[in-house]
């Protein structure tokens, strides 16, 4: 049941409604964190206590249970650009934004595919937070670049590639999150005029 124009779930007004919709999220949530992207519809719907039926009527497609469940933590994530733009220096605004970032990417497995094909489809509901995150992320980079402490030639669209291979280091790496520190630390020495080690003692 794939429609070709995106599809925004909204929160219902009836408190029957709201239960249902509420309910279903949960479930979902639960189910993408323990099975990824591919769990079982049916099995989300049951979990919530809803017919199938229902779970389509407020979510027609994948992608917009997807969307519905990510929305809030993609939203936090423009948020946090702002606050720590405002809250630390240039550098260090950055490299604490991407490491939120790549947590957030990498938040269940396969997520990382599907906000990257977000971030250029504007045919998919995640569509448009992508985009906003994706310009969030490179008003940092922009940021970091004016003080002379990010290589000039980084482009936000590099920047979200660098994000989303270290979101796909944290969800298969053998040794977890662990791997995508260190990944990250890599990545920064690797943009940073800053000198050697600079990643480590920002």
């Amino acid at each position: 049941m794939e429609d070709a124009a995106p599809y925004i779930a909204h929160r219902p007004r009836r408190a029957d409604g709201i239960r249902n919709y509420d309910a279903m999220l949960a479930a979902a949530r639960k189910a993408f964190e323990t099975a990824g992207a591919d769990a079982s519809l049916e099995d989300i719907a049951a979990q919530a206590g809803v017919a199938i039926g229902t779970l389509y009527r407020h979510f027609p497609t994948r992608a917009a249970l997807v969307e519905a469940t990510t929305r809030d933590g993609l939203a936090s994530l423009i948020s946090y650009a702002d606050e720590v733009r405002a809250s630390l220096p240039p550098f260090e605004a950055l490299r604490s934004w991407m490491g939120q970032a790549i947590q957030h990417f990498s938040t269940f497995r396969g997520l990382v595919s599907i906000l990257t094909r977000s971030m250029y489809d504007d045919g998919t509901p995640s569509h448009a937070a992508c985009a906003a995150m994706h310009g969030s992320g490179a008003r940092l980079l922009r940021a970091a670049q004016d003080a002379g402490q990010v290589r000039a030639d980084l482009t936000p669209d590099e920047l979200f590639d660098l994000l989303t291979g270290a979101a796909w280091v944290r969800e298969n790496s053998p040794a977890g999150p662990d791997g995508s520190v260190r990944f990250l630390e890599l990545i920064l020495a690797g943009v940073s005029t800053r000198g050697a080690g600079s990643a480590e003692s920002a």
